[in-house]
């Protein structure tokens, strides 16, 4: 989507206009994003081609897609025939080696469905850990000058709420449960890049996201986030398949962009960072209310009908005060709200 809606225009342009983001670094320089087409992948590529058309700043991206037809699919529009990309097909595990060089990479190839999680735990596994492996070889022989890898809130795991989620604040994982295939995946993948980083010098760093979103999302996709604002939407009550009350921080894709760029540039190399909106912070239930009340044309209901929720890959009951001061140390801040996140994804769907 490139910004033939306001919504995602002013996005891009915000983007570009970061003063956290030291741009100028980035002239003339070459980033390999992995993910491309992803939430995250394809806001953050788009905002780095159109910096670079905007600003003839000479960025250009390299875009690891397993799809190349769905990659010009999604990137397509009058502007992209202009834009520095280029699609690198492969599986994030053993895409090829890039002929240029590498400047810079932001490795956010995962598998990202809660049902794959409880489905297809091997290929989860095998995507966070072969790929970042993967990632990191290349960063290595390829002598890049930064690595952000995007993790999650996730290896956490499922905390009470009673201190403040800290970069080294950790609850316990049992290995044993097949939907730990997620987190326990973003941990070992987060170790390589620590390991890379002491053992061969490969300067990586670590994001680690609260749940992310925004415009790009049709409103037929799965995640909780979305079906809440179609029931809203369309008149219909909210379902709930959990009690709802897991807490955490949302993040609105732009300010995850931002983010995720000033660790890349600015990071501290073998250090992790949350990315979080605080001012989100609520419980599930407390969201899907906010929807229901304020999104649709009416009100509508938030009811609970559990009946299935084990078979969904939702995570156990957590809560998820992020702290996010070493991010905000860097410059960096959140702009966009909980209930303006929803109507933006919504305005540009």
């Amino acid at each position: 989507m490139w910004p033939e809606h306001h919504v995602v225009a002013e996005d891009l342009e915000r983007i570009c206009a970061a003063p956290e983001v030291p741009w100028q670094s980035l002239h003339g320089r070459t980033v390999l994003v992995t993910g491309a087409t992803g939430m995250i992948g394809s806001a953050l590529t788009r905002a780095l081609l159109w910096y670079s058309l905007t600003h003839d700043a000479g960025i250009r991206v390299l875009a690891v897609v397993r799809d190349v037809a769905r990659a010009e699919q999604a990137f397509a529009s009058p502007l992209a025939a202009a834009a520095p990309l280029t699609f690198v097909a492969g599986d994030v595990r053993s895409f090829p080696t890039p002929r240029e060089p590498v400047d810079h990479v932001v490795h956010g190839a995962s598998v990202t469905s809660s049902r794959d999680f409880v489905t297809r735990p091997v290929e989860t596994i095998r995507t966070a850990v072969g790929g970042t492996e993967r990632v990191l070889e290349l960063a290595r022989d390829k002598g890049t000058t930064s690595v952000a890898y995007l993790s999650s809130m996730e290896v956490y795991g499922s905390p009470d709420g009673s201190r403040r989620i800290t970069e080294s604040t950790f609850d316990t994982l049992d290995p044993m449960q097949v939907r730990s295939s997620y987190p326990e995946s973003k941990r070992m993948a987060e170790a390589l890049c620590a390991a890379y980083a002491t053992e061969y010098g490969v300067p990586a760093t670590v994001v680690r996201l609260a749940q992310t979103f925004g415009p790009g999302f049709a409103l037929d996709d799965a995640r909780v986030f979305v079906q809440f604002a179609r029931s809203a939407l369309e008149g219909r009550d909210i379902v709930l398949h959990t009690a709802g009350e897991s807490e955490q921080c949302y993040l609105y894709t732009a300010d995850a962009v931002t983010a995720v760029l000033t660790v890349l540039l600015a990071g501290e190399v073998g250090q992790a960072y949350n990315a979080g909106n605080e001012t989100t912070y609520c419980s599930v239930r407390a969201m899907a209310e906010l929807v229901a009340s304020r999104l649709g044309p009416v009100p509508v209901e938030v009811r609970v009908d559990a009946g299935d929720a084990g078979t969904r890959g939702y995570a156990p009951t957590r809560k998820l005060p992020l702290d996010t001061s070493r991010l905000r140390a860097l410059g960096w801040s959140p702009a966009v709200g909980l209930e303006d996140m929803y109507r933006r994804m919504v305005a540009a769907g």
